[in-house]
């Protein structure tokens, strides 16, 4: 029997130092090659071939509508996935909070035992793990990060994340994070950039979804994930959250 694959392994020649000073200077930083390359391709390969992605939506003030992968073979469930986007589309129009894209709740999943010791129970300890968060706590000097939740994300054809900044001080959020695992190499064209704006709403700075590389950055401030187009021949895979406090 072959040992089981490793699919989470950091980098041990990031430059820590020079990443610090780029989140100190920005309160956001692009990690390239944060994971060994070898772990990092198991990993996109795992979540790109065996991941029951959902969907989730949020217009206005509503709370956020999730539809698992089962509701959405249903025919009931699929009409309540178009009431959702229809409710979306109304909410984006009038410059309301709005997202849309397929996910995984790594939590969620773990809490109630979705797949034990699966892929994503695996991932969700590994991300916990020290090595990752002594990286995060050295790159952004917050020596009292104890945790992260995480969740798969899929923008495909037609996904979105509207302009918000992540405000949940009770959550104890301090730094979100997107470690972006997308297939291949993606086109500026294809949409799907973390971006964020200054207070005229001006696009300060861009994240392209380069395969292994991690992004951070210090909550509140106003990011959103941009339009994926129909043209767009694949989805941007990732996996985000926060690192908390407590």
């Amino acid at each position: 029997m072959s040992d089981p694959v490793n699919i989470f392994a950091v980098n041990d020649e990031l430059d820590i130092s020079a990443l610090a000073e780029t989140f100190a200077a920005k309160r956001r930083v692009q990690i390239c090659d944060v994971l060994t390359h070898e772990t990092a391709t198991a990993l996109r390969d795992a979540m790109a071939a065996d991941t029951p992605w959902g969907l989730t939506m949020q217009a206005g003030t509503a709370a956020p509508v999730d539809f698992r992968v089962d509701q959405l073979r249903e025919s009931s469930g699929q009409a309540a996935a178009e009431q959702a986007n229809r409710q979306v589309h109304a909410a984006a129009q009038a410059r309301q909070s709005a997202f849309r894209f397929a996910r995984y709740p790594m939590v969620t999943a773990y809490k109630e035992q979705w797949d034990p010791g699966g892929l994503f129970d695996v991932l969700l300890g590994e991300i916990n793990s020290d090595p990752f968060l002594d990286l995060v706590r050295a790159v952004t000097d917050i020596p009292e990060l104890q945790r992260a939740d995480g969740q798969a994300t899929l923008f495909g054809r037609q996904h979105f994340l509207g302009i918000h900044e992540d405000i949940e001080r009770d959550e104890g959020w301090r730094i979100a994070y997107v470690l972006n695992m997308t297939v291949g190499e993606w086109h500026p064209d294809w949409g799907g950039y973390l971006v964020f704006y200054d207070a005229s709403g001006n696009i300060v700075e861009g994240f392209a979804p380069r395969f292994n590389t991690l992004n951070l950055f210090a909550v509140p401030q106003q990011h959103a994930v941009t339009f994926v187009p129909s043209f767009a021949p694949q989805g941007r895979i990732a996996v985000s959250g926060w690192f908390r406090d407590r």
